[in-house]
């Protein structure tokens, strides 16, 4: 199984903690659950994090079966439909959106 994970790492503009959340639930997550292949989708947002690092205001998680899903998944027409609608959260967050992919470890 692959996992691709988008860190949003750093800050919720002040005061629009709620409205940034209830955007990713209402505007996002119903698209991300469309990429062709997707097995599971993940959204996290921070409680706390250890002292000297930077705050992570949200993680996506998405789960493929293999690479080939995942690149069909990135190749989508609603890949490019949700890197529009995804404007609309960075505009309420300060940071950076950095994806890594993860060879999941699954014990037999």
């Amino acid at each position: 199984m692959i996992i691709r994970q988008a860190l949003f790492e750093g800050n919720i503009h002040p005061g629009k903690a709620d409205e940034f959340r209830a955007y990713v639930k209402n505007s996002l997550l119903p698209l991300w659950r469309r990429f062709p292949g997707v097995r599971e989708v993940r959204v996290m947002f921070e409680v706390e994090h250890d002292d000297g690092f930077s705050p992570v205001a949200m993680v996506l998680a998405m789960a493929f079966d293999d690479r080939t899903a995942l690149a069909n998944a990135l190749a989508s027409d609603v890949r490019y439909e949700s890197r529009e609608i995804t404007k609309g959260a960075l505009a309420m967050f300060d940071g950076v959106v950095r994806h890594h992919v993860f060879n999941m470890f699954e014990p037999v």
